[in-house]
C-alpha cells in the first residue's frame, strides 16, 4: 500500500508539472502560428487543462477499469466548479463580461442533461461514446468560429496579455509540448496504477478513487491556472478554464473510454454523481450567466460552492468506510 501511495503523490506532482508544460507549449505555439488569444483561450487553453483527465481515463478504460475511468472525469467536474470555483471566488469575485463564456453555459448545461440521458440505461455503449464525441467535434468547430470571428471579447484580451507575459521562441515552445505530452502519459500510467492498487488494498471501488484522488488530482491544473487569472483579474479566463474542462470532460474524455471499452455504469453514478454534477451545473448557470447584465459568482456563493464540495467528499467517505 505504501508503494501505491507513492505512486499516487509522484504521479500527481509528475502530471500537474507536466500538463503545465504541455498548455502553455501548446498556447504559445498556436499564438507563433497566428490563432487568434479568443481561440486559444476557448480550445487550446480550456480543453488543454483537461489532457490529464483524457490520458488517466484512456489508460484506466485499455486496463479494464472503468470505474476509475468515469469517476476521473465526473469527479473532476465536480471539483471544477465546487472546490475551485469556490476557491477562486474566495479570492476574488469572478464577472463574468465575456459573451462567449455566456454562451457557453448553456451549452454545459445541454450537455450535463445528454450525459444522465445516455447513462438512463447503466450503459456507456459504442453509440453513445460515438455520439459524444461527434457533439465534441460540433462543439470544436463552433468554438473555432467563434474565436475566428469574434474580434473583441473580453476573454481574448486576457489571453492576449497572458501571452506576453510568457513568450518563449517557437522552438522552446513545441519542444515544452512534446515533453509536456511524453510525461503526461508516463505520469498517467503510474497514476492509475497506484490509484488501482490503493483501491484494491483498502477493498474499495476504483470509481471512488476516481472520484476523490485522482479526480482532484487531475484538476490541479485547473486549480492553479484559475487562482492565478482571478488574482491577475482575469475573471473570463478562470471561468472560460472551468467551462472548457468540464466541456473536454464530460464529451471527449467520456467519449474516449467508451470507445476504447464499452462499460456497464454503476446505478451510482446516475443516481448520486451525475445528479450532483447537474445541481452544481445548474446553479453555476443560474448564479453566473447573469440574467440582467454581466453575471458575477461573489464569495457567498464562492463559498457554497466550497460547502457542496465538502459535503459531497464527506458523504463518500462515510458511506465507503462507515459500513
Amino acid at each position: 500500500m505504501l508503494l501505491a501511495l507513492l505512486a499516487i503523490a509522484a504521479g500527481l506532482v509528475l502530471l500537474v508539472w507536466s500538463a503545465d508544460r504541455f498548455v502553455e507549449g501548446s498556447a504559445i505555439t498556436a499564438s507563433h502560428f497566428g490563432m487568434p488569444p479568443l481561440l486559444i483561450g476557448m480550445v487550446v487553453v480550456g480543453f488543454g487543462t483537461s489532457a490529464p483527465e483524457m490520458v488517466v481515463s484512456a489508460l484506466a478504460a485499455t486496463q479494464g477499469n472503468p470505474g476509475l475511468a468515469l469517476g476521473n472525469a465526473y469527479g473532476s467536474n465536480i471539483t471544477n466548479i465546487a472546490l475551485i470555483l469556490g476557491i477562486t471566488a474566495l479570492i476574488s469575485p469572478i464577472a463574468v463580461h465575456s459573451q462567449v463564456m455566456r454562451k457557453e453555459l448553456p451549452i454545459l448545461m445541454a450537455i450535463t442533461l445528454l450525459a444522465i440521458w445516455q447513462l438512463w440505461d447503466g450503459v456507456l455503449s459504442t453509440l453513445d461514446a460515438v455520439v459524444l464525441i461527434g457533439v465534441f467535434f460540433a462543439l470544436l468547430a463552433w468554438s473555432i468560429r467563434q474565436g475566428m470571428t469574434q474580434t473583441a471579447d473580453t476573454m481574448g484580451s486576457e489571453v492576449d496579455a497572458e501571452l506576453k507575459t510568457r513568450a518563449m521562441p517557437v522552438k522552446s515552445a513545441v519542444l515544452w509540448l512534446v515533453v509536456g505530452l511524453a510525461l503526461l502519459i508516463v505520469s498517467s500510467r503510474i497514476l492509475v496504477w497506484g490509484a488501482v492498487d490503493l483501491a484494491s488494498a483498502f477493498g474499495v471501488s476504483d470509481l471512488i478513487i476516481g472520484l476523490t484522488i485522482v479526480a482532484v488530482g487531475t484538476s490541479l491544473p485547473e486549480l492553479a491556472s484559475s487562482i492565478i487569472a482571478a488574482r491577475k483579474g482575469e475573471h473570463d479566463l478562470a471561468l472560460g478554464n472551468i467551462l472548457g474542462s468540464n466541456l473536454f470532460n464530460t464529451l471527449a474524455v467520456v467519449g474516449i473510454a467508451g470507445l476504447i471499452s464499452p462499460m456497464a455504469v454503476a446505478p451510482e453514478v446516475l443516481s448520486r454523481d451525475l445528479m450532483v454534477m447537474a445541481a452544481l451545473t445548474l446553479s453555476l448557470f443560474v448564479i453566473g450567466y447573469g440574467f440582467r447584465g454581466p453575471g458575477r459568482i461573489n464569495r457567498f456563493e464562492g463559498t457554497f460552492l466550497l460547502a457542496c464540495f465538502v459535503g459531497y467528499t464527506a458523504y463518500l467517505v462515510i458511506t465507503t468506510f462507515g459500513q
